[in-house]
This record gives structure tokens, sequence and C-alpha cells, in this order.
């Protein structure tokens, strides 16, 4: 059975773990080991995962199937516009695919945005990365391209969006 719960600031380590055992996975077809740690290390560290969650920066939700962490998810409100909020993070463990894990958890995240009061949920997704069919399947649309530098390397992303109802 999969639940989820609101993570607070004593989950930034599990928070911190889930990402190191699905970042490799996910990305290391994609992109180099190097910078896998440099993104590991600098999105990922525990003080600014603590700081996101105490400060309300960015909401993040555990999935746990049983007792067993297995996904995050985490979003906020776009500080341009607050009317839109971003998905900034979801993964799940590379061994819970195909259950519908990632589903469960942008579903959870979807109805807190509508629960907040709006109805649009964009997110960035590597061009590279097959996660983006997934989204297209759950409704997203691709609206531009855009090329962000992180340090010396770059993420060469697509931005989705979805009209939530």
């Amino acid at each position: 059975m999969i639940h989820n719960r609101q993570a607070t600031v004593d989950d930034a380590p599990l928070i911190q773990s889930l990402a190191e055992h699905t970042w490799y996975p996910t990305y290391s077809p994609i992109i180099s080991q190097e910078q896998i740690r440099y993104m590991l290390h600098h999105i990922y560290n525990l003080q600014l995962i603590s700081h996101q969650i105490k400060e309300n920066e960015q909401t993040y939700l555990l999935l746990f199937e049983d007792q067993q962490p297995v996904g995050f998810a985490g979003f906020s409100p776009r500080t341009e516009n607050a009317d839109v909020y971003k998905l900034h993070k979801l993964y799940c463990l590379v061994e819970t695919k195909g259950k519908g894990y990632g589903k469960a958890l942008l579903r959870e995240v979807e109805g807190r945005v509508v629960a907040a009061g709006k109805n649009v949920l964009e997110l960035n997704v590597n061009k590279y990365n097959p996660a983006k069919g997934f989204y297209e399947k759950q409704g997203y649309k691709v609206i531009y391209e855009e090329d962000i530098p992180i340090g010396d390397y770059w993420m060469n992303d697509f931005v989705m969006r979805k009209i939530l109802f």
C-alpha cells in the first residue's frame, strides 16, 4: 500500500538519500557523472533542503510503499508569478517503475495546487529524459525550451505545462 505525507525539516536527509538513489540511474545515460555529482551537491545539500522546507520555499512530499520511502516531489508557486506553480522535483526509486507511484505523487501535487486555488502547473524535464513521455501521458504539453547554466554545466530542458481542473 502506498501513502504520502508532507516532509518536515527532519526529513531532509531522507530526501537527499532518495535523490542520490534516483539521480544516478535517471541521468547516467544523459549527463556525466561529474555533472550528476555537482547537481546533487548544489540542489540536494542538507542545508538547502532544510532551508526550503523551513522557509516554505518549497513543499516536499514523500511517497511510501508500506513504511519504505520510495519517492519524493518538491513544488511551489513560481516566484515571478504566484498564479503558476512549479514542480521542481519528482523522483521515484527505479525499482518502483511501472507501479504507478510517479503518477500517484504527481496527482497529489496537482491536487494540492488546485486546493491552493490555482490551476497551472509547470515543470522542467531534460530534453533527453524519457520522463517527458510520462508527463505527456499525464496531460502536460511542451510550451518552450530553455538552457539553464548551473556552474560549468547546462540543464537543457523542455518546460511543460498542464492546466488543472
